[in-house]
């Protein structure tokens, strides 16, 4: 795998959706790991142009990721009661409701957009994109890499013809990975214990990985490498707001959970005011809940309000302490 992604360590920088910036993914790349774009968020066009501008910053290979899309099923009620679950907080910050909620069809785009780049490493979350596309990146020389959190699931990327599968064990932080019902949280250790020996594609584990024991662990049950997300927030080089920064510093042990409020699919974060009031609230479909809560988001972080983000982390996020270079995290994992 270091010979395949030309990297000088079994890293890979998990690619965050609304957090990476080329500046950050070309910063990992340079230090001897797998960087990787969360295009999870991005149209076609934010990620040609998004991956051009890693480009200018590296010449070594980078990965993608984008989120399988399907199309959602609009259910009018649901939407109308996702929306009044919501009003609350678009009053609270003197936003106007998002009235249009439109399922773009950007997948195929973003697709397009990996291939007209030639970008190297393409990873999916949320499914098993169709044959056709599967076909057309390894066509064109794509590694292509799924994402699992069961064996079932692991076994379906395999046949599916992907050529390595990311294994999220439930500690991880963001979104989940499941594609299969009831979404299951099994952690990193069991889940490794379960899929290796049971499929032959080379495993990337993630999920809870923040010091070099879990580094050390994870290889030695048989992973090829590991995905690193939260420990690698608080480097210099990551542009996440200092609000976000300073939650992740400050954050003790049990305070993350799995919420659907902000996108409507499950991720992890961190509890906040707006987790804990959409608890028990109506939650539209993903992406359309995605749309509903996006001003949400940003006029959150515009007025420093932590209570309206989306701060994605890990479930060991309380053991991530000390800041400082993308080099000098990777050098304490090794």
């Amino acid at each position: 795998m270091l010979q395949t992604f030309e990297i000088s360590y079994p890293i890979i920088q998990a690619p965050m959706a609304g957090v990476t910036t080329p500046k950050f993914v070309a910063a990992c790349v340079e230090q001897g790991v797998l960087g990787s774009i969360g295009a999870g968020y991005l149209d076609g066009e934010q990620t040609k142009s998004f991956i051009q501008e890693v480009k200018k910053l590296t010449k070594k290979p980078f990965a993608i990721n984008l989120f399988v899309q399907e199309e959602p099923r609009i259910d009018i009620d649901v939407l109308q009661k996702a929306r009044m679950a919501l009003q609350p907080f678009y009053d609270e910050l003197g936003l106007s409701p998002v009235q249009s909620v439109m399922s773009k069809e950007v997948f195929e785009e973003q697709v397009q957009a990996v291939l007209d780049e030639n970008v190297a490493i393409c990873s999916f979350t949320f499914g098993i994109p169709s044959a056709d596309v599967i076909h057309r990146l390894k066509d064109n020389q794509v590694y292509v890499i799924g994402t699992a959190t069961t064996l079932e699931e692991a076994k379906r990327v395999e046949q599916a013809g992907m050529q390595a599968v990311v294994l999220q064990g439930g500690e991880a932080g963001g979104h989940r990975g499941s594609f299969t019902e009831p979404l299951q949280l099994i952690d990193l250790h069991d889940l490794l214990q379960q899929v290796v020996g049971q499929i032959s594609i080379p495993i990337i584990a993630a999920g809870g990985i923040v010091t070099k024991e879990d580094v050390s662990k994870a290889l030695a049950m048989g992973a090829q490498a590991v995905q690193i997300g939260t420990a690698l927030l608080v480097a210099d080089e990551c542009e996440i707001s200092p609000l976000y920064k300073n939650a992740l510093l400050q954050s003790e042990a049990q305070q993350t959970t799995i919420t659907r409020a902000f996108s409507g699919k499950p991720a992890r974060g961190l509890a906040n005011g707006f987790t804990e009031r959409m608890k028990n609230a109506t939650v539209a479909p993903y992406p359309l809940q995605n749309d509903l809560t996006t001003t949400i988001r940003k006029e959150g972080a515009k007025q420093g309000k932590a209570d309206y983000l989306s701060m994605w982390m890990g479930e060991k996020s309380y053991l991530v302490k000390q800041p400082g270079t993308v080099k000098s995290i990777i050098e304490k994992l090794l």
